[in-house]
């Protein structure tokens, strides 16, 4: 391969460090680093570190999670053969459980304070729902069918301990070795815009609340364990968590400590671009260090539950076009490099987002064109379009993290002049495997020796909405990372 003097890129482990200073010399001020010591621990992959996020509304209609919904299922197991699906959202705390086609909808609990919505929304009491028997079976023949498991959220914002216990009973049953744990309530931090009072709220009330909860769902299910606390923006609150919970002999079993992330919103917010979505977020760092040191306080796992590119149901022309699925992919390698168990990624059908922000998507009141051409929610990994599912572009980027699934992250080292990430790992086979995502306009010179393209995510353009993801024709080492493409590099010896 011709030595290339702009920008060059030199992948090399720590033995091979006097090549990296013999090359500096050449071209020191455009020089582009990697190294990484494939003996070097880092934090195993889970086999289900990818999953969806999906509001627990879509189980009001009992065929979409269903066995017989096979365009599903087959995008599903498309993107991933040992994904986790996260049943929650704003609508898990305004659903009931309806154990037989006589139950009747209960009346709310005297601890709700009713807050007053905001314009153009409905109040959430004219969006319950109900979750039946049916709904929850055919949720189990649905995973079964996928090979996924779920995380099954339960209203705590607009219910009562016992009717979460009562339903809990029948989940778990259910579910059985398919769930992987409950989550009581969608948010908490956000309750004072919908049930409780503001002036009032905070993380203590919360986890009075979710323990007196979590314990009644413990003595129906004795081996229930549980994910918390799920929140929206407040990180602020795991250390007070940690200590609390650490500090309970008889603690309900946490499995995991979990929280969400949008990058940007509502959809009207000026930063909200693929510009600004593409460049580093310090809040992601920040989240993985709160969270990280309160999973190792309780000795358990942490993991990001709902996410995406802009909240409030996404942007049209930023959050369903090709810049998304380069910010997933990077964003799921982020996260797998800071230790995540996971990251369950937002979408569904439009409707039931859009119920779970009062009625409405913001993103429609910005589209110019067709809505029609346009994926609802617009940041959804999989688009339901009259009968048809459709794999949306965020949904190419996940797929492309998911190759490091199994695999143990290397630490990397990783300079460049341009907009551009790397990860590293090492499979179970021994052979390793490179990502390089270059969000930059300017192409990215490599030199791999030993190191073969698996994969290429590409493009016509950022805003394109037809992704490609692509395997080589013959087996090459690759000279050029182009402008905004993601590759995935594999060694070829172990």
């Amino acid at each position: 391969m011709p030595i290339l003097n702009r920008r060059r890129f030199l992948l090399t482990s720590a033995a091979a460090a006097t090549s990296l200073r013999a090359l500096a010399q050449s071209t020191p001020a455009k020089l582009a680093t990697l190294k990484f010591d494939p003996t070097k621990p880092g934090p195993t992959v889970p086999i289900n570190f990818i999953g969806l996020s999906y509001e627990t509304q879509q189980l009001s209609d009992p065929t979409f999670f269903s066995p017989h919904n096979t365009g599903l299922i087959a995008q599903f197991r498309d993107l991933a053969r040992n994904g986790v699906l996260r049943i929650g959202g704003n609508t898990s705390d305004v659903g009931w459980w309806k154990p037989t086609p006589d139950s009747k909808q209960p009346p709310l609990p005297a601890n709700v304070v009713v807050v007053p919505p905001r314009p153009g929304e409905r109040p959430f009491q004219e969006l319950a729902y109900a979750v039946t028997p049916e709904a929850v079976r055919n949720l189990r023949a649905f995973l079964d069918a996928t090979g996924w498991t779920c995380l099954y959220g339960i209203n705590l914002g607009s219910s009562t301990p016992a009717r979460a216990a009562q339903e809990a009973i029948f989940v778990a049953k259910t579910l059985g070795p398919k769930l992987e744990y409950f989550q009581l309530g969608n948010e908490a931090d956000g309750f004072p815009g919908r049930f409780r009072d503001k002036a009032t709220w905070n993380v203590e009330p919360y986890l009075d609340e979710w323990l007196t909860a979590a314990k009644a769902v413990r003595a129906a299910v004795p081996n229930a364990r549980f994910g918390m606390p799920d929140v929206a923006t407040k990180t602020a609150w795991f250390p007070t968590i940690a200590d609390k919970l650490g500090a309970i002999s008889n603690c309900p079993e946490i499995a995991a400590l979990t929280h969400h992330y949008y990058f940007t919103g509502p959809p009207s917010n000026p930063n909200a671009t693929l510009d600004n979505l593409l460049k580093p977020n310090p809040r992601v760092e920040k989240d993985a260090s709160l969270v990280r040191a309160a999973a190792e306080t309780l000795h358990t796992k942490f993991r990001m539950t709902e996410g995406n590119t802009c909240y409030r149901g996404g942007k049209p022309g930023m959050s369903d076009v090709f810049g998304a699925a380069l910010w997933a992919a990077d964003y799921c390698l982020l996260l797998a490099s800071f230790g995540y168990a996971g990251v369950n990624l937002h979408g569904g059908d439009g409707q039931m987002v859009a119920n779970s922000l009062g009625g409405h998507l913001p993103g429609d009141d910005l589209v110019t064109d067709d809505p029609a051409t346009h994926p609802h929610p617009y940041y959804t990994p999989i688009a339901h379009i009259g009968s048809r599912y459709i794999a949306e572009p965020v949904s190419f980027g996940m797929k492309f993290a998911n190759n490091f699934a199994g695999a143990t992250m290397r630490p990397i080292d990783f300079t460049t002049t341009l907009n551009a990430t790397a990860y590293a790992a090492t499979l179970p086979t021994g052979q390793q495997i490179v990502a390089i995502i270059n969000k930059d306009a300017q192409p990215l010179p490599v030199d791999l020796s030993g190191f073969a393209l698996e994969l290429t995510l590409s493009a016509p353009s950022l805003t394109s909405t037809h992704v490609s993801l692509t395997e080589p024709s013959s087996n090459r080492e690759a000279s050029t990372v182009p402008p905004y493409t993601a590759v995935l590099l594999r060694s070829t010896h172990s």
